[in-house]
């Protein structure tokens, strides 16, 4: 069962976000990543397995920033991998999801007629390049997100982080 945690705060978020993904463990889950906000861009760290995996790397590699996502994952769209590990991100956002978007195969055949190529197996990527067509398209962070999860069908939470919006965090559920 995956977890979702979001933070907007004033403290580094990365070591806040792995202690709220630490009290989600006891479900079961075969990667974890976070993402955060850093001088306007988005930078994540993302693991194979047990959450001490993504700690690890980030104690080598630590993020910076206030603003963050993170998850723990169990696959239900593709293999238990790194890149299918969350979070999903773009230039312009980074995304968690829990849950299946039901749509995700119609969904990634119109964005592939669009030009968007798919990096993971996951129905988690789809909601990343629908909010990044949409952003494409001259919508604000918030219209693009709100007109993404219209789109969505399933039972999901999703939330989002944009580059350049520190103080903008976007869930749904």
């Amino acid at each position: 069962m995956c977890g979702i945690i979001g933070i907007l705060g004033e403290k580094e978020a990365a070591p806040l976000l792995v202690e709220g993904l630490r009290r989600l463990e006891y479900r079961g889950y075969d990667s974890a990543g976070v993402a955060t906000l850093s001088n306007g861009h988005i930078t994540r760290c993302r693991a194979e397995g047990k959450l001490r995996n993504l700690a690890k790397k980030l104690g080598d590699t630590p993020l910076s920033g206030t603003t963050g996502i993170g998850h723990t994952r169990w696959a239900t769209h593709g293999a238990r991998t790194e890149d299918n590990a969350h979070p999903h991100a773009k230039e312009k956002l980074a995304v968690v999801h829990n849950g299946i978007i039901e749509n995700y195969a119609e969904l990634k055949e119109e964005l592939e007629k669009h030009q968007y190529r798919f990096e993971t197996e996951t129905d988690t990527e789809v909601i990343c390049h629908l909010v990044t067509h949409y952003l494409k398209e001259g919508l604000t962070p918030r219209a693009a997100a709100n007109k993404a999860f219209d789109r969505l069908e399933g039972a999901y939470a999703v939330l989002l982080i944009f580059a350049g919006e520190h103080n903008l965090l976007i869930g749904v559920r």
